[in-house]
């Protein structure tokens, strides 16, 4: 949890923007190849209509650039070129060893004094990201960050020849969502609710589906792993989780969750989202996705969706926007309010 002191200085998130790459993939790319009809049935995998998949060649700085270009359009290149902070988290790296930040500060022609590349937090980076620029603008002489989620593993790692006969390998897509936040009270950032959950840090299984390491040479293609009596323990802590984190800030700002205007949550499927607006009370019109269009955007579902709400119209300043997210298996869970306020 972060403080409230109303002595700290106002931090605002003043304008989101995303990039899709490439045009719609339709599920039918998946289905001539699905190995487990029973498995797809689960609802964990039921698959939206379309998906955006990053090319072969498109690096998550590539990814980055191009979601940033509408902020400069609304705000000017020296807004970006003069952030001082800068925080990013990729799905998947394009380098295990460097992060992307400093590659994405030379491309945007930044020069920050701080730049974190930040792996944990998973789906709910974006409201990690928003916590840890919030508290390094208020305590320090810096006075605006950039935030980067970056989901391109959907392209990458599910349309391998053996993954993409997965159940679940329709249900992820592709894109960038990024948050420009200012030391100012302009679209105020209420509050902030992190927690971590060690015990479940091991549920959730990265492997090739041999003995090797994924650094190894060798034969199998690396993914996730799920078994049916895994999802059964991630769906019942998410269903918990997300509305445990937005109710925790609805009650420190002194709203009901049902009076909140806009909810915004990570989109792992459908039946996780209709089951966390019925907990907050909330008709499902004010908790909008993208899940039928892009599908599960893991970290970068929560900016894209904010972005394209955003640029609807739909988002009226001065109106509260929740957001919250479960990562992993559930070992880390996160919500924030905003006074909205972005431009468009």
């Amino acid at each position: 949890m972060e403080s409230t002191d109303p002595g700290l200085a106002p931090v605002s998130l003043i304008d989101v923007a995303s990039y899709l790459p490439g045009e719609p993939v339709g599920t039918e790319y998946f289905t001539p190849y699905m190995r487990s009809a029973r498995m797809a049935k689960n609802v964990m995998f039921r698959s939206p209509a379309t998906r955006h998949h990053v090319d072969r060649e498109e690096t998550a700085m590539d990814m980055v650039a191009k979601a940033v270009e509408p902020l400069v359009e609304r705000h000017g290149a020296q807004a970006i070129s003069d952030v001082d902070v800068l925080l990013t988290h990729t799905q998947l790296p394009y380098n295990p060893i460097v992060g992307c930040g400093p590659e994405v500060a030379r491309r945007l022609g930044m020069r920050p004094s701080t730049v974190l590349d930040i792996q944990n937090s998973g789906c709910a980076a974006f409201v990690y990201m928003m916590q840890l620029a919030r508290m390094i603008l208020r305590t320090t002489d810096a006075r605006s960050a950039l935030i980067a989620t970056i989901q391109n593993s959907a392209g990458a790692v599910f349309t391998q020849p053996d993954i993409r006969k997965l159940a679940q390998a329709p249900v992820p897509g592709d894109g960038c969502g990024v948050g420009l936040l200012v030391r100012n009270d302009d679209a105020p950032i209420l509050d902030v609710e992190t927690r971590t959950y060690p015990e479940f840090a091991g549920d959730m299984d990265f492997n090739t589906g041999s003995e090797r390491k994924w650094w190894e040479p060798g034969e199998g293609q690396p993914c996730v792993s799920f078994t049916e009596s895994k999802i059964t323990k991630v769906f019942a802590r998410g269903n918990r989780l997300v509305p445990e984190v937005a109710l925790a800030v609805c009650d420190r700002i002194g709203v009901k969750g049902r009076d909140i205007d806009t909810f915004v949550t990570n989109q792992p499927n459908r039946l996780f989202l209709r089951n966390w607006h019925d907990a907050l009370e909330l008709p499902a019109e004010r908790h909008p996705d993208t899940f039928d269009r892009c599908g599960n955007l893991f970290a970068a579902g929560i900016p894209v969706t904010l972005d394209i709400e955003n640029q609807a119209g739909r988002l009226r300043n001065g109106s509260i926007v929740l957001m919250s997210a479960f990562a992993h298996a559930g070992d880390f869970a996160g919500a924030a309010a905003v006074r909205w306020g972005a431009a468009r």
